[in-house]
């Protein structure tokens, strides 16, 4: 199955609270999309990473992607290094994407970093011919997406573009209140977490309001990326 965009997420719910409604506008114009998860998130505070696969996939659905796989590297300790590095190959050479999206290149999860590093070396190094990988007893082809993107996570760093993502927001919200064991419950006995807060919740909506005030629209999320990017001409801009 060839992917217009893939998204990569350090853990179950990285992407969809960082990028989820652009995700459900894209596939609103007839793009295919799928997401890869890089570990279970088996540390999280809450829940266990039985339930967050089981949510992972409910949140998949409500999205309709296209397909959503996880590579069960270890949460918290997972590196970029060659092993590591091929098994993201695999996955780009398989999907073949266009785009690829992953995660923020600073933030407070260290996870976060390091899975926005070693998705981007893994782009480049999947272009790379004489790096052979298999599907299965298949050789695979090498593939370097067009373009890689980062989303925005915990810390406010500065965009280079934003996406209007007015109309899609609702479908954002309910892919991640499928993610119900780890966010805001006043009846949950579980210990409170910085994604867990009445405030968290709320600043879902806040944070992307913000950004589309900016461009004059109701809600936006922002990306930053890896190279300029180019215009045919200034009208292209809005």
């Amino acid at each position: 199955m060839k992917l217009d965009i893939l998204v990569f997420g350090a853990h179950p719910d990285d992407v969809e609270l960082s990028c989820g409604a652009t995700i459900a506008k894209e596939i609103s114009l007839g793009k295919k999309v799928g997401i890869i998860d890089l570990t279970r998130g088996e540390l999280g505070t809450r829940g266990t990473a039985e339930i967050r696969d089981e949510e992972a996939a409910e949140a998949a659905k409500i999205l309709g992607v296209a397909v959503r796989e996880n590579l069960r590297f270890r949460d918290g300790f997972f590196t970029n290094d060659e092993a590591h590095q091929m098994e993201i190959i695999r996955m780009v050479r398989k999907y073949q994407p266009d785009i690829v999206i992953c995660n923020a290149v600073d933030d407070r999860h260290i996870d976060h970093g390091k899975g926005s590093r070693l998705v981007s070396d893994a782009c480049f190094l999947s272009g790379l011919r004489r790096i052979e990988t298999k599907l299965g007893d298949t050789l695979q082809q090498a593939w370097r997406p067009k373009l890689v993107y980062h989303y925005i996570q915990w810390k406010n760093l500065a965009p280079d573009f934003v996406v209007d993502v007015t109309g899609f927001m609702d479908v954002k919200v309910a892919s991640l209140m499928a993610y119900k064991s780890q966010f805001y419950d006043p009846d949950s006995n579980e210990p409170v977490t910085p994604i867990a807060t009445k405030n968290f919740k709320e600043s879902i909506l806040y944070r992307a309001a913000d950004l589309g005030r900016l461009i004059n629209s109701e809600y936006a999320e922002g990306f930053t990326v890896e190279r300029y990017l180019a215009v045919n001409s200034l009208g292209d801009l809005i």
